[in-house]
Protein backbone atom coordinates (compact mmCIF):
# COMPACT_ATOMS: atom_id res chain seq x y z
CA UNK A 1 0.00 0.00 0.00
CA UNK A 2 0.97 3.67 -0.20
CA UNK A 3 1.48 5.86 2.85
CA UNK A 4 2.78 9.35 3.64
CA UNK A 5 6.23 9.33 5.21
CA UNK A 6 7.85 12.44 6.68
CA UNK A 7 11.52 12.96 5.83
CA UNK A 8 14.04 15.80 6.26
CA UNK A 9 13.03 16.92 2.75
CA UNK A 10 9.31 16.93 3.57
CA UNK A 11 6.42 14.49 3.10
CA UNK A 12 6.64 11.81 0.41
CA UNK A 13 4.39 8.97 -0.75
CA UNK A 14 6.04 5.60 -0.23
CA UNK A 15 4.98 1.99 -0.85
CA UNK A 16 5.10 -0.21 2.26
CA UNK A 17 3.73 -3.59 3.34
CA UNK A 18 0.01 -3.82 3.99
CA UNK A 19 -0.71 -3.46 7.72
CA UNK A 20 -2.55 -6.01 9.80
CA UNK A 21 -4.43 -5.69 13.09
CA UNK A 22 -2.05 -5.38 16.04
CA UNK A 23 -4.66 -6.42 18.61
CA UNK A 24 -7.98 -8.28 18.72
CA UNK A 25 -9.94 -5.03 19.08
CA UNK A 26 -8.50 -3.43 15.94
CA UNK A 27 -10.32 -3.16 12.62
CA UNK A 28 -8.64 -2.41 9.30
CA UNK A 29 -9.94 0.71 7.58
CA UNK A 30 -9.41 1.67 3.94
CA UNK A 31 -8.88 5.42 4.17
CA UNK A 32 -10.94 7.50 1.77
CA UNK A 33 -10.17 10.94 3.24
CA UNK A 34 -8.08 12.49 5.99
CA UNK A 35 -7.71 16.00 7.39
CA UNK A 36 -4.71 18.06 8.42
CA UNK A 37 -4.57 19.90 11.73
CA UNK A 38 -2.43 22.97 12.38
CA UNK A 39 -0.86 21.28 15.38
CA UNK A 40 0.49 18.57 13.08
CA UNK A 41 2.74 21.13 11.40
CA UNK A 42 4.91 21.24 14.53
CA UNK A 43 5.04 17.43 14.62
CA UNK A 44 6.13 17.33 10.97
CA UNK A 45 8.92 19.79 11.75
CA UNK A 46 10.13 17.71 14.69
CA UNK A 47 9.67 14.12 13.46
CA UNK A 48 11.60 13.80 10.22
CA UNK A 49 13.05 10.28 10.56
CA UNK A 50 10.55 8.49 8.30
CA UNK A 51 7.68 9.21 10.67
CA UNK A 52 4.20 8.28 9.39
CA UNK A 53 1.78 11.09 10.36
CA UNK A 54 -2.01 11.33 10.44
CA UNK A 55 -4.75 11.31 13.08
CA UNK A 56 -8.10 12.21 11.46
CA UNK A 57 -9.40 9.63 8.97
CA UNK A 58 -12.63 8.45 7.38
CA UNK A 59 -13.14 5.42 5.19
CA UNK A 60 -14.50 1.87 4.98
CA UNK A 61 -13.88 -1.14 7.21
CA UNK A 62 -12.15 -3.90 5.22
CA UNK A 63 -11.52 -6.31 8.11
CA UNK A 64 -13.58 -6.41 11.29
CA UNK A 65 -11.98 -6.61 14.73
CA UNK A 66 -11.35 -10.20 15.76
CA UNK A 67 -13.08 -9.74 19.12
CA UNK A 68 -16.34 -8.70 17.43
CA UNK A 69 -16.35 -5.28 19.11
CA UNK A 70 -16.64 -3.16 15.98
CA UNK A 71 -18.57 -2.79 12.71
CA UNK A 72 -18.63 -5.29 9.87
CA UNK A 73 -16.60 -5.02 6.65
CA UNK A 74 -18.10 -2.52 4.23
CA UNK A 75 -19.18 -0.13 7.00
CA UNK A 76 -18.22 3.53 6.54
CA UNK A 77 -16.50 4.97 9.62
CA UNK A 78 -14.69 8.00 10.99
CA UNK A 79 -11.75 7.53 13.34
CA UNK A 80 -9.03 9.23 15.32
CA UNK A 81 -5.76 7.29 15.33
CA UNK A 82 -2.47 8.01 17.08
CA UNK A 83 -0.41 8.21 13.87
CA UNK A 84 -0.07 6.64 10.42
CA UNK A 85 -3.50 7.76 9.22
CA UNK A 86 -2.28 9.42 6.02
CA UNK A 87 -2.26 6.09 4.22
CA UNK A 88 -4.39 3.81 2.08
CA UNK A 89 -5.06 1.45 5.01
CA UNK A 90 -4.78 1.90 8.78
CA UNK A 91 -5.55 -0.35 11.78
CA UNK A 92 -7.93 1.33 14.24
CA UNK A 93 -9.00 0.27 17.76
CA UNK A 94 -12.78 0.04 17.76
CA UNK A 95 -13.09 2.44 20.70
CA UNK A 96 -11.56 5.11 18.45
CA UNK A 97 -14.05 4.93 15.56
CA UNK A 98 -17.72 5.62 14.89
CA UNK A 99 -20.09 4.49 12.14
CA UNK A 100 -21.06 7.15 9.60
CA UNK A 101 -24.75 7.81 8.90
CA UNK A 102 -25.71 7.83 5.22
CA UNK A 103 -26.18 11.62 5.36
CA UNK A 104 -22.51 12.28 6.19
CA UNK A 105 -19.82 12.18 3.50
CA UNK A 106 -16.34 10.87 4.21
CA UNK A 107 -14.84 14.28 3.45
CA UNK A 108 -17.10 15.93 6.05
CA UNK A 109 -16.33 13.18 8.54
CA UNK A 110 -12.57 13.44 8.08
CA UNK A 111 -12.73 17.08 9.22
CA UNK A 112 -14.30 16.14 12.56
CA UNK A 113 -12.04 14.16 14.89
CA UNK A 114 -9.36 16.34 16.48
CA UNK A 115 -11.01 19.73 15.90
CA UNK A 116 -14.53 18.56 16.70
CA UNK A 117 -13.50 16.62 19.79
CA UNK A 118 -11.45 19.57 21.04
CA UNK A 119 -14.44 21.90 20.67
CA UNK A 120 -16.96 19.50 22.21
CA UNK A 121 -14.82 18.64 25.20
CA UNK A 122 -13.73 22.23 25.78
CA UNK A 123 -17.35 23.33 26.09
CA UNK A 124 -17.90 20.63 28.72
CA UNK A 125 -15.38 22.43 30.93
CA UNK A 126 -18.08 25.00 31.75
CA UNK A 127 -19.86 23.83 34.91
CA UNK A 128 -23.64 23.83 34.70
CA UNK A 129 -24.01 23.51 30.94
CA UNK A 130 -24.34 26.03 28.11
CA UNK A 131 -27.98 27.08 28.08
CA UNK A 132 -28.21 30.85 28.50
CA UNK A 133 -24.50 31.20 29.27
CA UNK A 134 -22.08 33.63 27.61
CA UNK A 135 -19.24 32.06 25.61
CA UNK A 136 -16.35 33.90 23.97
CA UNK A 137 -14.40 32.09 21.23
CA UNK A 138 -11.03 33.44 20.09
CA UNK A 139 -9.57 32.26 16.78
CA UNK A 140 -13.16 31.62 15.75
CA UNK A 141 -12.43 31.44 12.01
CA UNK A 142 -10.19 28.39 12.41
CA UNK A 143 -11.19 24.74 12.31
CA UNK A 144 -11.63 24.37 16.07
CA UNK A 145 -13.09 27.88 16.44
CA UNK A 146 -15.89 27.21 13.96
CA UNK A 147 -16.86 24.01 15.75
CA UNK A 148 -16.74 25.82 19.09
CA UNK A 149 -18.99 28.58 17.77
CA UNK A 150 -21.61 26.27 16.32
CA UNK A 151 -21.62 23.70 19.13
CA UNK A 152 -21.92 26.44 21.77
CA UNK A 153 -24.84 27.96 19.86
CA UNK A 154 -26.51 24.55 19.49
CA UNK A 155 -26.18 24.16 23.26
CA UNK A 156 -28.06 27.41 23.85
CA UNK A 157 -25.14 29.73 24.64
CA UNK A 158 -24.84 33.36 23.60
CA UNK A 159 -21.66 33.29 21.56
CA UNK A 160 -19.22 36.10 20.82
CA UNK A 161 -16.74 35.12 18.10
CA UNK A 162 -13.38 36.83 17.66
CA UNK A 163 -12.33 36.98 14.00
CA UNK A 164 -11.50 39.34 11.17
CA UNK A 165 -14.40 41.20 9.58
CA UNK A 166 -14.37 39.06 6.43
CA UNK A 167 -15.60 36.11 8.52
CA UNK A 168 -18.58 37.92 10.08
CA UNK A 169 -21.25 36.49 7.79
CA UNK A 170 -20.22 32.85 8.04
CA UNK A 171 -19.76 32.94 11.82
CA UNK A 172 -23.15 34.58 12.31
CA UNK A 173 -24.63 31.84 10.14
CA UNK A 174 -22.99 29.27 12.43
CA UNK A 175 -24.88 30.78 15.35
CA UNK A 176 -22.66 33.51 16.80
CA UNK A 177 -24.62 36.38 18.34
CA UNK A 178 -21.85 38.81 17.49
CA UNK A 179 -18.40 38.91 15.88
CA UNK A 180 -15.69 41.25 17.16
CA UNK A 181 -12.21 41.94 15.74
CA UNK A 182 -10.39 41.56 19.05
CA UNK A 183 -10.96 39.91 22.40
CA UNK A 184 -10.60 43.39 23.90
CA UNK A 185 -13.78 44.41 22.03
CA UNK A 186 -15.88 41.69 23.65
CA UNK A 187 -18.31 42.51 26.43
CA UNK A 188 -17.12 41.61 29.92
CA UNK A 189 -18.88 38.98 32.00
CA UNK A 190 -18.18 35.93 29.82
CA UNK A 191 -18.88 32.60 31.52
CA UNK A 192 -16.44 30.68 29.31
CA UNK A 193 -13.59 31.90 27.13
CA UNK A 194 -12.22 29.30 24.71
CA UNK A 195 -8.77 30.78 24.10
CA UNK A 196 -6.54 29.47 21.31
CA UNK A 197 -4.35 32.44 20.36
CA UNK A 198 -2.20 33.30 23.39
CA UNK A 199 -0.21 36.46 23.99
CA UNK A 200 -2.34 39.60 24.05
CA UNK A 201 -5.46 37.55 23.35
CA UNK A 202 -5.11 35.61 26.60
CA UNK A 203 -4.50 38.87 28.47
CA UNK A 204 -7.78 40.17 27.03
CA UNK A 205 -9.55 36.98 28.08
CA UNK A 206 -8.58 37.71 31.69
CA UNK A 207 -10.40 41.04 31.42
CA UNK A 208 -13.48 39.53 29.77
CA UNK A 209 -14.11 36.63 32.13
CA UNK A 210 -16.97 36.79 34.64
CA UNK A 211 -16.44 36.10 38.34
CA UNK A 212 -16.50 32.33 38.69
CA UNK A 213 -16.03 31.87 34.95
CA UNK A 214 -13.65 29.55 33.11
CA UNK A 215 -10.86 30.41 30.69
CA UNK A 216 -9.94 27.28 28.73
CA UNK A 217 -6.55 27.60 27.04
CA UNK A 218 -6.56 25.21 24.07
CA UNK A 219 -3.67 26.61 22.03
CA UNK A 220 -1.25 29.44 21.35
CA UNK A 221 -1.43 30.00 17.61
CA UNK A 222 0.32 33.38 17.93
CA UNK A 223 3.36 31.74 19.54
CA UNK A 224 3.43 34.58 22.08
CA UNK A 225 3.61 34.18 25.84
CA UNK A 226 1.31 36.01 28.27
CA UNK A 227 2.54 37.36 31.61
CA UNK A 228 -0.15 36.61 34.20
CA UNK A 229 -0.37 38.34 37.56
CA UNK A 230 -2.69 37.54 40.44
CA UNK A 231 -3.93 41.13 40.31
CA UNK A 232 -5.29 40.47 36.80
CA UNK A 233 -8.09 38.57 38.54
CA UNK A 234 -9.27 41.52 40.64
CA UNK A 235 -12.93 41.98 39.73
CA UNK A 236 -12.99 38.45 38.33
CA UNK A 237 -12.87 36.58 41.62
CA UNK A 238 -13.40 32.85 41.47
CA UNK A 239 -12.49 32.68 37.77
CA UNK A 240 -10.30 29.75 36.83
CA UNK A 241 -7.67 29.32 34.15
CA UNK A 242 -7.40 25.77 32.80
CA UNK A 243 -5.50 24.17 29.94
CA UNK A 244 -7.00 21.53 27.72
CA UNK A 245 -5.17 19.33 25.21
CA UNK A 246 -7.53 17.11 23.23
CA UNK A 247 -5.02 14.34 22.52
CA UNK A 248 -4.43 13.92 26.27
CA UNK A 249 -8.12 13.30 27.04
CA UNK A 250 -8.42 10.07 29.05
CA UNK A 251 -11.62 8.78 27.41
CA UNK A 252 -11.55 7.00 24.01
CA UNK A 253 -13.24 9.12 21.35
CA UNK A 254 -15.78 6.67 19.89
CA UNK A 255 -18.85 7.94 21.76
CA UNK A 256 -18.09 11.60 21.11
CA UNK A 257 -17.30 10.93 17.45
CA UNK A 258 -20.73 9.28 17.17
CA UNK A 259 -22.30 12.36 18.76
CA UNK A 260 -20.51 14.69 16.32
CA UNK A 261 -21.45 12.75 13.18
CA UNK A 262 -25.01 12.55 14.46
CA UNK A 263 -25.14 16.34 14.70
CA UNK A 264 -23.78 16.62 11.15
CA UNK A 265 -26.39 14.14 9.90
CA UNK A 266 -29.13 16.16 11.59
CA UNK A 267 -27.94 19.40 9.96
CA UNK A 268 -26.94 20.94 13.29
CA UNK A 269 -23.17 20.92 12.76
CA UNK A 270 -21.46 21.98 9.55
CA UNK A 271 -17.77 21.17 8.98
CA UNK A 272 -16.14 23.97 6.98
CA UNK A 273 -14.03 22.38 4.24
CA UNK A 274 -11.82 25.28 3.28
CA UNK A 275 -9.53 23.17 1.10
CA UNK A 276 -10.18 19.78 -0.51
CA UNK A 277 -7.58 18.10 -2.70
CA UNK A 278 -6.18 14.73 -3.73
CA UNK A 279 -3.56 13.49 -1.28
CA UNK A 280 -0.87 13.72 -3.96
CA UNK A 281 -1.10 17.51 -3.37
CA UNK A 282 -0.39 17.21 0.36
CA UNK A 283 2.84 19.24 0.26
CA UNK A 284 1.01 22.13 -1.42
CA UNK A 285 -1.80 22.05 1.13
CA UNK A 286 0.67 21.92 4.04
CA UNK A 287 2.47 24.98 2.65
CA UNK A 288 -0.82 26.88 2.36
CA UNK A 289 -1.73 25.89 5.92
CA UNK A 290 1.63 27.16 7.22
CA UNK A 291 1.14 30.48 5.43
CA UNK A 292 -2.49 30.75 6.66
CA UNK A 293 -3.84 31.04 3.12
CA UNK A 294 -7.20 29.59 4.18
CA UNK A 295 -9.40 29.38 7.28
CA UNK A 296 -11.17 26.18 8.23
CA UNK A 297 -10.28 22.55 7.61
CA UNK A 298 -8.12 20.99 4.90
CA UNK A 299 -9.23 17.54 3.70
CA UNK A 300 -7.24 15.24 1.42
CA UNK A 301 -8.98 12.46 -0.53
CA UNK A 302 -7.38 9.06 -1.11
CA UNK A 303 -8.06 7.06 -4.27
Amino acid sequence: MKTVVNTPQGTVLRTVDEPGPRAADEALVAVRAFSVNRGELALLAARTADWRPGQDVAGVVTEAAADGSGPAPGTRVVAQVEQGGWAETVPVPTDRLAVLPDEVGVDQAAALPLAGLTALRTLRLLPGGLLGRRVLVTGAAGGVGRFLTELAAVGGARVTAVAKARHDKELLELGADSVVPSVWDADPGQDLVAESVGGDSLAGALKAIAPGGTIAVIGTSSGEKTPVDVYDFIGHEGARLVSYLSYAHPEPPAADLALLVGLVAAGRLHPTLARTADWTRLSEVLADLRERRFSGKAVLTVG
